[in-house]
């Protein structure tokens, strides 16, 4: 049985910027944790083995894939790639991430995009 996108939701925040990540590019592991801690500027660090463990899950839940290495990449390495799937579920989530924040600018927790000059 297929599940429907909303079942993946919310993401892990792990597995939220996995998906971030390989929406750019197939990656390896370290190419992920570099992907990550340079994105977030630190902000986000991941050790090796939980990011192995998302990887698994992700795999299976049939978000992600192993790919062939980019050409010109070290070939023994493992990539990873986004599946349609997990750029549906990304969408979704990045979506649902958004009317958070909409919420929290119509609380004035947040200032409006306005306030912010956008």
């Amino acid at each position: 049985m297929k599940r429907s996108f909303e079942e993946f939701l919310p993401l892990t925040h792990v597995s939220y910027h996995v998906l971030l990540s390989l929406s750019y590019e197939a990656r390896h592991g370290y190419g992920i944790i570099k992907d990550v801690a340079d994105r977030t500027h630190g902000q986000v660090s991941m050790e090796a083995g939980t990011l192995y463990g998302a990887i698994k899950r992700l795999k299976d839940d049939g978000l992600i894939i192993e790919s062939d290495a980019p050409t010109g990449a070290d070939a023994r390495r493992r990539y990873y790639a986004l599946t349609s799937t997990g750029e549906s579920v990304l969408r979704d989530e990045c979506r649902r991430l958004a009317q958070l924040v909409s919420y929290a600018r119509d609380a004035r927790v947040l200032p409006s995009n306005s306030a912010l000059g956008g």
